[in-house]
């Protein structure tokens, strides 16, 4: 009951934003669907539009509690749930002759953001969550790393805007480029699975591309690509909380004191229940086909897909509620020109990787 009283105004008001973003996600406006902008997104944005019209509502102490504990517990929550989606099977299978092409886009981002950074002086923590968003799967990575650097509201909304931008343009410019420099359907399956963030906008371009294309096929290998991806979440938090424990016990030997700081306690607990829900699946996945199976594939899968997307929704509410929209505009410039630089290296190197490997022509 004291965490009801503590936390459930909060959690409710995250759930409503989230369940009018995830509503409106699914409308077109003038022929253009919200769902390119996505549910998360729009939880953001409307959580900023409520703390900037009334500052002081999300912090009040009935609601602040439980928009805490919304943008951080059910953000990781969320990062679980979302381990149901990944057969590691199918992804070793499908998803494994696009492995250079994936390895290659991140590490080039990740290095590209590392001396931005440096460069242009960017908040360190803004431009990890930016640099681990562009190269590896947007919303869902920076919902992974925030907790394990201890990021602030702000610096998720900060890189959240960021990859936003980036999804709408490469959404709306790759189906067509792709096609215009003669890309094989199964080279901007590839493509778009490696230089484009979040699902939604990967799913848009897929799709897109499809038409254009006038073939099928380039939709599900698209999305198998941006699983395929998506594991890289799993050694890039271990790797970012290893290098902050040992940061901090660094600082605090300098300063002549005894690290109170270790590794363990910076260790993304929830990464081994996000593998372990992956494993789970995959376990199925090898099953006979049964009752069970098509249950657990047809429809509880599908849920925790919706039920991590509601939650990550919940987690951009609850940030945007404790984001100040004035500041981040004024603070934006420096991350979206790291960005922009890591949107542009990514596709570059992504087109390169294809041509080495010959990805680039092949169809489906």
């Amino acid at each position: 009951m004291k965490f009801i009283k503590q936390n459930g105004c909060g959690i409710i008001l995250c759930a409503v934003i989230a369940a009018a973003a995830t509503a409106l996600s699914g409308l077109s406006i003038a022929g253009f669907s919200l769902n390119l902008i996505g549910a998360p997104v729009i939880a953001i944005l409307a959580g900023m539009i409520i703390s900037l019209a009334a500052p002081k509502f999300a912090r009040r102490e009935l609601i602040s509690g439980g928009v805490r504990f919304t943008s951080k517990k059910i953000l990781q929550w969320a990062v679980i749930i979302l381990g149901f989606s990944l057969n590691l099977g199918t992804i070793a299978q499908v998803g494994g002759k696009s492995l250079p092409v994936i390895i290659c886009t991140i590490a080039t981002s990740l290095i590209v953001s590392f001396f931005l950074a440096k460069l242009l002086k960017i908040n360190k923590k803004t431009a990890i969550l930016v640099g681990v968003g562009s190269s590896i799967c947007g919303g869902s990575a920076i919902a992974a790393t925030a907790p394990v650097i201890d990021a602030e509201d702000d610096d998720v909304a900060q890189s959240i805007s960021v990859i936003f931008l980036f999804n709408i343009l490469a959404a709306l410019i790759f189906p067509t480029f792709g096609h215009a420099i003669g890309l094989g359907t199964e080279g901007f399956a590839v493509f778009a699975g490696t230089a484009v963030n979040d699902t939604s906008s990967v799913t848009a371009a897929a799709s897109t591309a499809e038409s254009i294309y006038g073939a099928t096929g380039i939709l599900s290998a698209a999305v198998t690509v941006k699983l395929t991806r998506t594991l890289a979440i799993i050694p890039i938090t271990l790797a970012l909380a290893f290098y902050r424990a040992r940061t901090a016990k660094k600082e605090n030997t300098a300063e002549g004191g005894k690290s109170g700081f270790s590794f363990k306690k910076v260790f993304p607990w929830f990464i081994l229940y996000f593998i372990g829900a992956s494993v789970i699946t995959t376990v199925v996945g090898l099953l006979p086909e049964s009752g069970f199976t098509v249950f657990y594939n047809d429809t509880f899968v599908k849920a925790m897909t919706w039920l991590a997307k509601f939650f990550i929704a919940m987690a951009m509410g609850a940030i945007g509620l404790n984001t100040n929209i004035v500041k981040l505009i004024k603070n934006g410039g420096k991350p979206i020109l790291q960005g922009f630089c890591c949107w542009v290296s990514i596709t570059g190197v992504s087109i390169a990787v294809q041509l080495l490997t010959g990805i680039f022509y092949t169809n489906i």
